[in-house]
């Protein structure tokens, strides 16, 4: 299918994140020195979601192009925007932006146009805090998302179809993901089928792999599993990898293994290119 459909207020298209939050995301983060896996999950989100913000910005405002969901899995299942968005399931981004459940001041290092850096204070909005605790009910988590998405395309069925993205470090503890990862897939829009990716960090040391068109150099078995039930990318986005420099074979997935800070981040930008603003 095209996943050529455009993207507008009146026919918006939207995501959903599924963020492991299992006791074991309490250990650190690949190539992030000695970051809690959780802390660099929460940050990725909440500079992603404050890049959608910004990509859809215009003189009046946030436009709602997309709306957004964030599902929490471990020691509890559900939606996990916190502050004024606590409890809800997909909320438009105008909302979003209105309301952050707190905004920090963070350190931010720069060049100064003399060959040194310069240290100044930015603003970090955040909306999803980090939290580690249980274990991974990543199945019931999928369930929880082919549940919210029916009805929302049900009532966009031309929409360019949703992305789900699924951040995790282990296997899922429940009846998932297989079944509930092909339900989720054969959800579609008439511009295509749900498109859901997947970002799995491994306690095992090896080198990232991202968008590969092969479990062939997946050395975790549950890495492999994952790689099974992710969309392949479409051509549009596989083009954006490319002029990136990242080599994208034809048939590559949506997937990435042990991604480190820099390389997760570059991950989900890519993963929420979605189709042409209007």
């Amino acid at each position: 299918m095209a996943y050529t459909a455009e993207i507008s207020r009146a026919n918006p298209s939207c995501f959903v994140f599924l963020i492991d939050q299992s006791g074991s995301m309490e250990n650190p983060l690949p190539g992030a020195l000695g970051r809690r896996k959780c802390d660099a999950v929460a940050d990725a989100i909440n500079k992603l979601i404050q890049n959608l913000i910004i990509k859809c910005a215009r003189g009046e405002g946030v436009r709602d192009f997309y709306q957004v969901a964030v599902i929490g899995y471990g020691e509890t299942v559900g939606h996990a925007f916190s502050g004024p968005l606590g409890g809800r399931d997909l909320v438009p981004l105008s909302e979003i932006a209105n309301c952050p459940a707190r905004i920090e001041e963070r350190r931010r290092l720069s060049g100064n146009g003399s060959g040194g850096k310069t240290e100044h204070l930015v603003k970090f909005p955040v909306w999803f805090e980090p939290r580690a605790k249980g274990v991974t009910p990543m199945g019931e988590a999928l369930q929880l998302a082919v549940d919210l998405l029916k009805p929302w395309i049900a009532a966009h069925p031309n929409s360019y179809p949703p992305i789900v993205i699924n951040i995790s470090d282990g296997a899922a503890t429940d009846t998932g993901p297989e079944q509930q990862a092909a339900a989720l897939r054969q959800l579609n829009t008439s511009d295509g089928s749900v498109l859901f990716f997947n970002c799995h960090i491994s306690e095992k040391q090896s080198q990232p792999v991202v968008f590969p068109a092969s479990d062939d150099g997946l050395p975790d078995e549950f890495a492999r599993t994952l790689f099974a039930a992710t969309s392949p990318l479409p051509e549009h986005l596989a083009g954006q990898a490319r002029a990136e420099g990242l080599d994208v074979a034809p048939d590559a997935r949506g997937f990435a293994f042990n991604a480190d800070l820099t390389e997760l981040i570059r991950f989900l930008d890519l993963g929420t290119r979605a189709g042409y603003l209007r």
